[in-house]
């Protein structure tokens, strides 16, 4: 006899339809599967076989061939157990005709339970053009699922409860959709820009950053704050909105990163690698390529501490996500895309010691040490980073006493508001903020008067500054003016955005060299 149903696999962040074909034949007892099926595609046989005798069932002894269609792509995912079993059955008359208008995802334990998947949602979504009437996922995949709201998920837990929902099905219920907004609250006891003492420059820095998805590198000594500061960005960031959080799930889902207890990701991600990580856990890749860092950071923040310290290499591979906004990773079989559009947040010390430019602790280094510390950051690096700002040491007064600073709510607030603006210029154009903007959209957003002529030109020509610095100076100062309500760009906030190229202006940096 035989049965055919369907499943789903992925292809980078998208999934595909695949018809598994079972055909149950008289013949010596064998159990083949064919259409390029890979290490944990071929293990289901002992897994199919142990969950439906577990299961109370029967397991035919006859020749079995599944085919996995489309036959030309590698499936390597155990999720696939699922639909072969039920494919099984069907052939062997256990579960009705109406079995093949279903999709399967799950892998099989030895006893028949159903074990949690990766990449749920991305079936979900691409489900929806699929002739499919319903999808049967695990039950801790379900929620996940449910989110798109095209197709009706059910959530089930053992075989046994898929093949009696196949012969009555008032057995199960669809899992609904979660409800809220996409946007979750902080968390209660959450970071706080309130717990800040002091550095108000750099707080403006990072405000402007937020505003208009700018990235940003700070310099200091150790201790200054720079790790605090930037832990403490997130929560200064607009929510995210459903396309977003739908995008954002999709990877962490894909990754296997996606938290039981909420089936979407409400809070923009904060990822913070550290300086030993691979070339393929920054960027992604693999034997089978999955998304790296940069990606799982996508409409979120990437957050690179002792910048000098990651290898060189890795961080010229940052060139291109950062101007694209996506990853392209090659390999002989094929090409995938990954999204990866996220704000760099990026810190380093001044010097090897840490101690230039410091009033209280001298400087140790030499000026080949120091070249050699600043030449592990490429000029076309820093050139695609829009704030460069210097973290000087928290005297103790400003540790003590002072005004109470701002809280992280108050900053979200005006930087919402300067979203809400860029959204209503940019929107015609598919943009969404000012970091997004090309050399037309300068022309038209980011005219400057005379004054703020004559000023960018002597700071281009003093810097030695690229056509590309130049055009990220103009995106700041949009964004600043945004800050401000204002309309054009005035001379105060052209200055402002200047200020921002820090590194030039440091003790050692470009200009003294």
């Amino acid at each position: 006899m035989l049965a055919t149903l369907y499943s789903g696999a992925l292809i980078g962040i998208d999934a595909y339809p695949v018809e598994v074909e079972i055909d149950v034949a008289q013949g010596l007892p064998q159990f083949a599967t064919v259409g390029l099926p890979e290490g944990a595609v071929k293990e289901c046989k002992d897994r199919v076989k142990s969950a439906i005798k577990n299961s109370g069932y029967d397991f035919p002894v006859r020749r079995i061939t599944v085919n996995l269609a489309p036959a030309d792509i590698r499936k390597d995912a155990a999720s696939l157990d699922l639909p072969v079993a039920v494919g099984i059955l069907a052939a062997t008359g256990h579960v009705p005709e109406r079995a093949r208008r279903f999709l399967y995802m799950g892998e099989l334990s030895l006893d028949g339970r159903i074990k949690p998947v990766r990449g749920c949602l991305a079936v979900a979504v691409a489900a929806a053009d699929w002739p499919v009437e319903g999808l049967i996922l695990p039950a801790e995949n379900a929620a996940e699922g449910a989110v798109v709201g095209a197709v009706p998920v059910y959530g089930v837990e053992d075989l046994a409860q898929v093949v009696e929902f196949l012969n009555d099905p008032t057995r199960l219920t669809a899992t609904p959709p979660p409800v809220g907004n996409a946007a979750a609250l902080l968390p209660e006891g959450a970071e706080d820009f309130s717990e800040v003492r002091g550095q108000q420059q750099v707080k403006r820095a990072l405000e402007v950053a937020a505003a208009g998805s700018h990235n940003l590198l700070m310099i200091g000594p150790p201790g200054s704050g720079k790790t605090m500061l930037a832990r403490r960005l997130p929560t200064i960031l607009p929510p995210l909105n459903f396309t977003e959080a739908l995008e954002t799930t999709r990877i962490h889902s894909i990754s296997g990163l996606l938290p039981r207890a909420d089936a979407l990701v409400r809070q923009r991600p904060f990822r913070s690698p550290h300086h030993s990580i691979s070339d393929a856990g920054l960027i992604g890749g693999g034997a089978v390529p999955r998304p790296g860092e940069v990606s799982l950071a996508h409409n979120g923040v990437l957050f690179l501490d002792e910048l000098p310290e990651f290898k060189k290499n890795l961080l010229e591979m940052l060139r291109q996500p950062l101007e694209d906004g996506r990853v392209s990773i090659s390999r002989a079989a094929q090409s995938l895309t990954f999204p990866a559009s996220f704000m760099l947040v990026a810190a380093m010390n001044p010097c090897p010691c840490a101690y230039l430019g410091d009033p209280q602790h001298p400087c140790r280094c030499t000026p080949q040490a120091l070249q050699r510390y600043r030449s592990r950051l490429s000029g076309p690096l820093l050139d695609r980073i829009d704030l460069q700002v210097e973290v000087p040491r928290v005297s103790y007064q400003q540790l003590a006493g002072g005004a109470e600073p701002e809280a992280s709510a108050t900053i979200r607030a005006r930087v919402e508001t300067a979203r809400q603006c860029q959204q209503q210029r940019l929107a015609p154009y598919g943009l969404h903020t000012n970091s997004q903007m090309q050399a037309r959209h300068l022309r038209r957003f980011c005219a400057l008067d005379e004054q703020g002529h004559r000023l960018l030109q002597q700071v281009t020509d003093r810097l030695g500054l690229s056509a590309r610095s130049h055009g990220r100076i103009l995106k700041v100062a949009r964004t600043i003016a945004d800050l401000a309500g204002a309309e054009c760009i005035a001379v105060a906030h052209l200055a402002e955005a200047v200020q921002y190229r820090g590194l030039e202006r440091l003790p050692g940096g470009r200009d003294e060299r």
